[in-house]
């Protein structure tokens, strides 16, 4: 019984160590894949034309945000 047991604790602890090993590896890899994205493929400034069309529409969000907010307070009655 004695040498199940200790056979049982041997399997789990390399098995436990190979789980760990490749855990290790893959924050290793995701970490250098990171940088080499961010190396080779830098991130594009926005363009200035871009954000004047979202600012034009923030009015237009926030209309339809308030009446939303309107309705949903009016049907659950809220204030």
């Amino acid at each position: 019984m004695n040498e199940m047991l200790s056979s049982g604790i041997e399997l789990m602890l390399i098995g436990m160590g190979m789980v760990y090993a490749f855990l290790a590896m893959l924050i290793v890899a995701i970490n250098v894949m990171s940088q080499l994205v961010r190396r080779y493929f830098p991130e594009m400034p926005a363009k200035f034309s871009d954000q004047h069309v979202v600012a034009g529409n923030d009015k237009a969000v926030i209309a339809a945000i308030t009446a939303a907010v309107h309705q949903y307070r009016k049907k659950h009655k809220l204030g």
